[in-house]
């Protein structure tokens, strides 16, 4: 079942903040942060476990094992991006029924062509809109629980402009989308035009390096959105820490002058080996009795 507090939380209008979690000790890590979502990024996901482009490459089955994975592991309600649901109506209709047994609190689907492309890359094209309304009232209709969110994205800006893509925006609130998620706008005087145009929740994609101005939580809030996701910001991180680890490893052939690390102590924490030996210690006295 969803986690209510996701829903209450955008009901309420206060506005979330939620990072990407791309594999087990992201989502560790960003789980005990207290944030009121985690965002489960389909091109982090997709690069950690299979090393693919974020294009079109992953199947259903690659990403719902690895989203009830993170899900299973984490007590934050996660929003986790299923592409465009993987194909037909029918498709869509598997994809939320298989999202929302996972454990996630709420579905992301776009209206981009299969294969799809990562929202802020060239050559995106988009299906008709009446297409992609079915598509969320398909959503709408599969899901169990009214907890569970649907997040409705278009690509349209890019490649039809901003009129096109609130345009569809609309359509896709008016199919029943809880959230809409114009993607990649181009300017602040755009964000705020999106704000001033859609009714329902809206979603801002903030990408370090993509085509959208990274701008503040309380800007964004004051420009009429309710979510934030900020998809890249850790797997940025780690490829950059990665890299300068390696890097040093390499020159130096060791690795005592890296500075500050995350510590192999506090990994064993992080990953629950104290209640591991805890249980271990348990029933080896038992066995000793």
């Amino acid at each position: 079942m969803a986690d209510p507090r996701l829903k209450a939380a955008l009901d309420a209008k206060r506005f979330i903040v939620a990072p990407g979690i791309f594999d087990m000790i992201s989502a560790k890590l960003a789980d005990g942060m207290g944030f009121d979502c985690l965002y489960v990024t389909g091109f982090g996901t997709v690069a950690s476990h299979l090393g693919v482009p974020d294009a079109g490459i992953a199947t259903y089955t690659d990403m719902v094992g690895r989203v009830g994975t993170m899900a299973r592991g984490c007590r934050t309600p996660l929003i986790a991006d299923a592409d465009t649901g993987y194909g037909g109506l029918l498709n869509v209709r598997h994809t939320v029924q298989g999202y929302e047994a996972a454990g996630v609190s709420g579905i992301q689907l776009e209206d981009q062509e299969m294969p799809k492309k990562c929202g802020h890359t060239p050559g995106r094209r988009v299906i008709p809109a009446e297409e992609m309304a079915l598509k969320i009232r398909v959503a709408v209709e599969a899901r169990q629980d009214p907890n569970f969110l649907i997040v409705a994205r278009t690509d349209a800006r890019t490649t039809l402009g901003l009129a096109e893509a609130i345009r569809r925006g609309r359509i896709f609130a008016d199919a029943g989308a809880d959230v809409v998620f114009i993607e990649s706008p181009e300017s602040e005087a755009e964000m705020a035009e999106i704000g001033r145009s859609i009714a329902k929740p809206l979603l801002a994609n903030m990408v370090e390096g993509g085509r959208t101005p990274i701008l503040s939580a309380e800007r964004l809030h004051a420009l009429g959105y309710a979510i934030a996701i900020y998809p890249a910001v850790g797997f940025l991180a780690a490829a950059a820490a990665l890299e300068r680890a390696y890097a040093h490893l390499k020159r130096h052939g060791d690795s005592s002058a890296l500075g500050e690390s995350y510590g192999f102590r506090r990994m064993t924490e992080l990953m629950d080996f104290p209640e591991v030996w805890e249980f271990e210690r348990r029933w080896a006295q038992k066995e000793s009795a």
